[in-house]
């Protein structure tokens, strides 16, 4: 009996020894895939990604090109213009949303305009721009106006207003020399 359990053990190393070993059909199979697939990733990625990024940045650099060309001659006028009109909307009271009237805002607003004649046009209609900065600035909460970075959107907001409005009218910038909240 010592013999047959012997050999059962004889038996089962030497199945085992054949299922740890590496085969090599891996190697030969499995490398050339790998180095191919490598292959095809590198074509693809080299040929035709990096094209499409450089035809981006091509039409990058044309755009920008374009756009300071255009910025120089739009640029020349405001140039002279820029901080020589500007219309004024002193203290404007305002109530945010939720607040129920417990808290308020005072902001005076100023509008920088291109030319004189756009600072005349907005002067006769004061009542429609005030309402407009009354009606940006009440549809806010006090979490919002209270924000350090929020008076930048609130300015860009202004002036898509005013613009949608007065589509004639060409702002320079938006400024706030009150800015208060209670």
């Amino acid at each position: 009996m010592e013999e047959k359990i012997e050999g059962s053990n004889v038996e089962s190393k030497a199945g085992s020894g054949k299922k740890s070993g590496i085969n090599p059909k891996v190697f030969i199979i499995g490398l050339p895939l790998f180095i191919v697939q490598l292959v095809v990733v590198y074509f693809i990625t080299a040929n035709i990604l990096m094209n499409k990024h450089n035809s981006n940045q091509v039409s990058a650099a044309e755009n920008t090109g374009t756009e300071e060309n255009k910025g120089e001659i739009k640029s020349e006028a405001p140039k002279e213009s820029f901080g020589k009109f500007i219309y004024t909307m002193e203290d404007v009271i305002v109530n945010p949303t939720g607040t129920s009237g417990q808290r308020l805002m005072l902001a005076s607003v100023n509008i920088d305009v291109v030319s004189e004649e756009q600072l005349k046009f907005l002067k006769e209609r004061e009542p429609i721009v005030k309402d407009l900065i009354i009606s940006t600035i009440s549809s806010k909460t006090i979490g919002q106006l209270g924000q350090i970075g929020f008076k930048d959107s609130l300015k860009v907001e202004l002036s898509g207003s005013i613009k949608s409005k007065f589509p004639s009218v060409k702002i320079n910038d938006i400024y706030f020399s009150k800015y208060i909240m209670q």
